[in-house]
């Protein structure tokens, strides 16, 4: 019973958290995706692996599970992310972006215990983000909302206050007469 528990714990140890593998995660093209690299990290392979059962299963991988980048979304997240070339000049392939199907169906024909497992977490942080983003969506929505009823508001407040300024700068006519007594030491105007 000792060696199930502590083999458990060292499986668990390995499991990389859900904030990290929510940093891999980039929008391409409208798309929530991770890249090849970042993906066979967190399945235990090299990215040449991942690419080749990607390839020898291309069936498998329709354009919304994967895409290759171009060479301008490459060139745009090495500059955003201020990377380099990498070793050796850089990669000679276009990297592959997986879509959250994609990540998937890259565990699948990878078929290794790792992988198996780690696509649970994978799928729970594309779910996690899906969720966290229909929020902001509808909270920036409310905020819209307000900010129209707010400006209507100010139309209307505006209208009230320049209509006591105007009020108060008519001014009071000089022949209308003063209300209230008068003293008899006070001069008529």
């Amino acid at each position: 019973m000792g060696i199930k528990s502590s083999k458990r714990a060292d499986s668990h140890s390995s499991i990389v958290p859900t904030e990290r593998i929510e940093q891999t995660i980039l929008l391409i093209r409208g798309e929530k995706v991770i890249l090849d690299v970042d993906l066979a990290a967190l399945y235990g392979v090299t990215t040449k692996r991942l690419n080749e059962q990607v390839r020898r299963n291309r069936d498998r991988f329709p354009g919304d599970f994967s895409f290759h980048l171009t060479n301008k979304e490459v060139t745009a997240l090495r500059s955003h992310f201020a990377t380099s070339n990498g070793p050796r000049g850089g990669r000679r392939y276009l990297p592959i972006a997986f879509t959250e199907h994609g990540a998937i169906m890259a565990a699948s024909v990878l078929n290794t215990p790792r992988a198996v497992e780690m696509s649970v977490f994978v799928v729970r942080t594309f779910v996690r983000l899906r969720a966290f983003l229909a929020t902001h969506k509808e909270l920036a929505e409310k905020l819209a909302e307000l900010e129209r009823r707010l400006s209507t508001h100010d139309e209307q407040i505006v209208a009230i206050i320049d209509a006591i300024k105007r009020l108060m700068a008519s001014p009071a006519p000089s022949d209308q007469r003063r209300i209230g007594f008068k003293s008899d030491d006070e001069e008529p105007a």
